[in-house]
């Protein structure tokens, strides 16, 4: 494959009048977004044997991605980004993928434009500061009640 028949099918992909013609989607693009469907190459989906095993592949090397993802998340390590890389990969020839990272994307867009929210901001800073005075204050007893004494040496008698 040239890059130019690279263009020339995103091209074709992104075409609404193409969609759903075997045109590289099963919906029209919504803003920015992507048809879904398939990211093989041509040549591969023009055969049904050949389009078959490269989505199976796809999938072991996704399911491989996404469990090495879930083994990392009680260890030190990037958990959900592996996961979430994993689900890319799924993204590239499932449809189901590509729905659940399209909702993903969609929600930590609405949270990080909440987060930024002065209001919230304000009542996150204030949470804060509540709960720092409160550990300040159970430490501030401790010192006082048992000295610097690290617990497990601590006389609680």
């Amino acid at each position: 494959m040239t890059a130019e028949s690279d263009g020339r099918e995103a091209a074709v992909a992104m075409d609404p009048a193409t969609v759903g013609k075997g045109g590289g989607g099963g919906e029209e693009p919504q803003g920015s977004e992507r048809p879904l469907g398939s990211r093989a190459p041509r040549f591969i989906r023009r055969s049904r044997a050949l389009h078959v095993s490269w989505q199976a592949g796809v999938f072991l090397v996704g399911l491989a991605i996404v469990g090495t993802g879930v083994v990392l998340l009680p260890l030190p390590g990037p958990g959900w980004v592996v996961i979430f890389a994993g689900m890319a990969v799924w993204a590239t020839e499932f449809v189901w993928a590509q729905l659940v990272l399209r909702w993903t994307k969609r929600k930590v867009t609405e949270a990080a434009q909440k987060a930024l929210d002065p209001k919230v901001r304000r009542r996150n800073l204030t949470l804060t500061v509540i709960g720092l005075v409160i550990i300040g204050v159970l430490m501030g007893y401790y010192v006082w009640r048992f000295g610097l004494v690290m617990p497990w040496k601590a006389d609680l008698h």
